[in-house]
């Protein structure tokens, strides 16, 4: 067996991983033969038939990140083909921790100097982890703790370096220029994984700062908050920051006491004040993994022992089991029904993921570890062994939990060594399925998909268990009795303890349901599982915040259900289906009223498979089809059409309240559907214009989404914006039906009727709200337009908001011949080469309009508030007119926000300004998709429900409101500044 500190890549004799396709073998190959040539020992790799040069083949097949790097840097490769890998990273750490010495005693070197050598670091460190992992010489803990280690001398480098260039620049006096953190009373901690040394492959890293003012470094204490809140900046620039040689960590000081509020670094005193008078139990749970990793280590170190009662209580502390129910809400772990999907899952924060093994831990840290010292490890592995010989948990849960957390941290590490991106996701298509697959070992991606939702399956059980058993232990349910007339009096009270405001009110509903005055409740066994339900019923609404509320939208779901008895006895059995339902009562008042009123959409949620399924087009399609299939006549097609409509929109939104999908998925789905719902609709109204009307000769028809549509971002609650093309015989001037009609006439008159179909309400409600505002000369032109009208409209007549518009046009169904004509237009027209100049200064007078126009509500109001969702439309739309006049191809027509801003961003703007429109953009969106789904209406944080607060959180992963909206702040304060940047570029 190798000694672990001398392994080295040369010494594995299988290669565990292959490459997913011939394809990429060859350009692996190819890449592989290029860097040969300036290097012996790689030529006489390439030359051999060793175990090692299939291995490094296989990892640039899989990894584009790798293939990238070990091109650009051959020196990394070769220096792996003769050092050790403990010896080739150690070195490289150390010179990471040394980065900023210049030489010169007290001379701090400049900021570029230091970002240039963190940045190989970090290069050559995630290159060799990455192939230390992929071989199986590392397993996941050596990862994560190299990793992790590398991060930590990275951030002590760089806190050196700022408090040396503020000692030279006056700000500071240090005890020592030499060694500038030694004494200075500056406390910086590593949170979360970077605290417990289990940091991901391509892991941002979240870092809490304080100072001491009595360390004396400061020659000013009036000008501390100023020049620390400099330096901090300057800290994040200098890892965060892209250049050339890439960048070394995104970093987030958000964990910071209120940093809404407060500057980026507070005084030692300051914080301890805030964190004994008003700290939360989420910032308990993520001072459990906090670590000195840079700065003063004894004064961190003194800060947390300080810190520890108020982490670790003393008494047994199950009154935090509401609370912690509450943080658990606001992550993507939701405990739900039926099959778990693996493509698109979220490997950290979805159901069964990493995030679930870790409050599976940090649960009961919190609950006993103020009177066991034992169980206040940061590590997640060692706590599960801890656990296990303290009693609390079984050795098989903990051997269970454990196998599972290195086996979800394998998969994370592989789905970001693809690009060195920071995701979780499981890829959603086959081929990069396959990718993730073969990077783990797998034969195909069937067997990975067998064991990955095992592991799921698993870490789900154990984490429900954990909480089934808590809920035991913090609340005994108490008297319920709702015989008679009169309230029982201990009844009302345990109604108030298990949350209820209004308990004689509750008290009223729930006898209500036993008269059976409902029809859901009017059958005798009905009546009697609904009584045997009552009390868990009761026990899981009251753990929702305003439990009233949630109660009475349920009761008026019952009061509309035809009958309960199968209802009842799901919920009974189903403890993930009724958490579900409480949810929606909760959180969301759009979803429980249509819920109400057409209690129908509720039967697909009885579908054990409805999470395993991501909501496709070739998902949705069939179901669709045949549904309306046996429908006999137009009217009968499209209330069809409206049942089937209602009900997948409803389960797609299921999808995204439960952090099954996310904000973006939901938009695709949610397109997805209109789509095809719409094309369905056209075809319906065709047939009947025909029987009318007749054929017209050489007709043609194409629908074109605009908009949210065009670019697959709609919400549960958007209108859809259209246009419809057509085109005919030039020859024939009527059609040849029994009541023939011109050519004006016969397609305004079918686009009137699609009109009709798709927004006109019934007793089935409506499909959508039509918007055909962006069809040529607006409300003032016909409802139809020929395509040769559109053609000269757009090359000569168009303004330029109309071109903007353009650039999300997309043709969503109609004649296969028209569609093909209608998007070489497009093509055309995004092709040309504009005026920037032009096109900058309508950009800007139409922003400027909007602001005017339509000022935001408040900070909620995502779309409209400056450097919101529209600035960031606005420059990806504007990117695509001035594309081809900077040599550039615009994307196609259609192209959804965030693959433009990303194609075009990559191209024509700053990397870092792209990055932070890229995040901005994903935020805006999940919380947009959350809220559109929740509400109708504004959000207001004070009269929203409190459910929806969580939801909130949860969809940016915040741990509250107050960090959700100091994050917007900055984003906007961003993302207009980009606006205004990309303009003037």
């Amino acid at each position: 067996m190798v000694d672990a500190t001398e392994k080295r890549l040369s010494d594995i004799e299988v290669v565990p991983i292959r490459p997913a396709s011939q394809a990429d073998a060859k350009v692996a190959l190819s890449v592989l033969k290029d860097i040969a040539k300036g290097s012996e020992a790689i030529a006489k790799l390439v030359a051999s038939d060793t175990p090692l040069k299939h291995l490094i083949l296989a990892a640039f097949a899989l990894s584009p990140f790798l293939r990238d790097t070990g091109a650009s840097s051959p020196a990394i490769v070769e220096a792996l083909l003769s050092e050790s890998l403990p010896g080739f990273l150690r070195s490289r750490i150390d010179a990471a921790r040394l980065a900023w010495q210049s030489g010169a005693a007290g001379k701090a070197l400049p900021d570029a100097e230091i970002m240039a050598r963190l940045r190989r670091a970090r290069r050559e460190v995630a290159f060799a982890v990455a192939l230390a992992d992929l071989s199986r010489l590392f397993d996941g803990r050596e990862t994560t703790r190299w990793l992790s280690e590398f991060a930590g001398a990275a951030v002590s480098a760089t806190i050196d370096h700022l408090l040396l260039g503020a000692h030279e620049s006056g700000k500071f006096v240090l005890p020592d220029a030499s060694a500038p953190s030694v004494g200075s009373g500056v406390v910086v901690l590593g949170m979360g994984k970077l605290g417990a040394c289990e940091l991901n492959y391509s892991s941002d890293i979240d870092l809490v700062v304080f100072y001491d003012p009595q360390s004396g470094i400061l020659v000013s204490r009036d000008e501390a908050t100023e020049v620390f809140a400099r330096l901090l900046r300057r800290l994040i620039r200098i890892l965060q920051e892209r250049t050339g040689d890439g960048y070394v960590f995104r970093t987030d000081l958000r964990l910071r006491p209120d940093p809404g509020s407060t500057p980026l670094a507070i005084p030692v005193e300051a914080a301890m004040l805030y964190y004994e008078s008003r700290g939360q139990n989420w910032e308990r749970a993520a001072f459990i993994k906090a670590r000195p990793i840079a700065g003063d280590l004894p004064a961190g170190e003194r800060f947390l022992k300080e810190l520890t009662p108020f982490v670790f209580r003393k008494y047994l502390d199950y009154a935090a089991i509401a609370d912690i129910h509450s943080i658990k809400r606001q992550i993507h772990a939701h405990k739900g029904h039926g099959e778990i999907a693996v493509k698109g899952h979220n490997v950290k924060l979805g159901r069964g993921g990493i995030r679930e093994i870790e409050f599976f831990v940090q649960t009961q840290q919190l609950i006993a570890g103020g009177r066991t010292p034992a169980l206040r490890l940061r590590e997640t592995e060692a706590m599960l062994h801890v656990l296990a010989e303290a009693g609390w948990i079984d050795r098989a849960t903990a051997h269970e939990l454990i196998d599972a957390y290195w086996f979800l941290r394998d998969v994370e590490h592989r789905i970001q060594m693809v690009h060195d991106e920071q995701t979780h996701l499981v890829p959603e298509s086959e081929a990069e399925l396959r990718r993730i697959a073969s990077m783990l070992g797998f034969e195909d991606t069937a067997s990975f998909s067998r064991e990955f939702s095992r592991v799921l399956r698993t870490v789900e059980r154990r984490y429900a268990q954990l909480f089934e058993q808590e809920a035991r232990l913090s609340a005994e349910t108490g008297n319920l009795v709702f015989t008679g007339q009169q309230d029982d009096p201990d009844t009302l009270k345990t109604l108030k303890r298990l949350g209820f405001q209004r308990p004689s009110d509750i008290a009223r509903i729930i006898r209500t349901w036993h008269y059976g005055r409902y029809r859901a409740t009017q059958s005798v066994e009905a009546r009697e599982r609904l009584t045997e339900l009552t009390p868990e019923l009761l026990r899981v609404f009251g753990e929702s915040r305003r439990a009233d509320e949630a109660l009475l939208r349920f009761d008026q779901f019952l009061s509309g259900l035809p009958a309960g008895i199968q209802l009842f006895s799901l919920l009974g059995s189903n403890p993930g289906l009724l958490s579900l339902i409480v949810n929606i009562m909760s959180s969301a008042p759009r979803l429980a009223d249509i819920i109400a009123a057409r209690p129908h959409v509720f039967d697909g949620m009885l579908d054990p498979g409805l999470l395993a399924e991501l909501p496709t087009r070739d998902y949705l399609a069939p179901r669709i089809a045949s549904f309306v299939a046996g429908a006999h006549h137009y009217e009968e097609v499209l209330d069809r059409l409206r049942i089937i409509a209602a009900e997948q929109r409803f389960l797609i939104g299921i999808r995204l309240l439960t952090g099954t999908i996310s904000g973006l998925q939901a938009g695709r789905a949610f397109t997805d559907l209109a789509d095809l719902i719409i094309a369905a609709a056209l075809e319906a109204v065709l047939a009947e214009v025909r029987s009318a009307h007749g054929d017209f000769p050489g007709g043609r028809v194409a629908v074109v989404g605009m908009g949210k549509l065009g670019s697959h971002e709609l919400t549960a609650g958007s209108d859809v914006d259209l246009i419809l093309l057509y085109d005919y015989d030039a020859n024939a001037h009527q059609s040849e039906g029994a009541k023939p009609l011109d050519p004006a006439r016969y397609f305004t008159r079918l686009t009137q009727r699609l009109i009709a179909a798709l927004s006109a309400p019934t007793a089935e409600g409506v499909l959508y709200n039509v918007d055909m505002r962006l069809r040529p000369s607006g409300n003032k032109g016909p409802v139809a337009t020929r395509i040769t009208a559109f053609a000269k409209y757009q090359r000569e007549e168009a303004w330029t908001w109309e071109h903007l518009a353009l650039t999300r046009a997309r043709c969503i169904c109609g004649d296969k011949s028209l569609i093909g004509e209608a998007e070489a237009i497009f093509a055309e027209v995004l092709s040309q080469k504009r005026d920037i100049a032009k096109i900058r200064k309508d950009v800007e007078e139409m922003r400027d309009l909007i602001d005017k126009e339509k000022p935001p509500n408040d900070i909620w109001d995502f779309k409209l508030i400056p450097g919101g969702l529209v600035d960031i439309e606005f420059i990806a739309q504007y990117l695509a007119l001035v594309a081809p006049a900077k040599g550039e191809l615009p994307p196609p027509a259609g192209t959804q926000t965030m693959e433009a801003l990303k194609g075009l961003g990559a191209a024509l703007m700053d990397a870092n300004d792209l990055d932070m429109a890229v995040e901005a953009l994903a935020l805006f969106t999940e919380v947009s998709q959350i809220v559109r789904l929740c509400i109708d209406g504004d959000f207001d944080p004070k009269d929203a429900p409190a459910g929806l607060v969580d939801l909130v959180c949860r969809a940016g992963d915040y741990p509250d409101l107050k960090h959700l909206e100091a994050d917007i702040r900055r984003f906007s304060k961003a993302v207009r500044g980009i606006f205004q940047s990309v303009l003037a570029g």
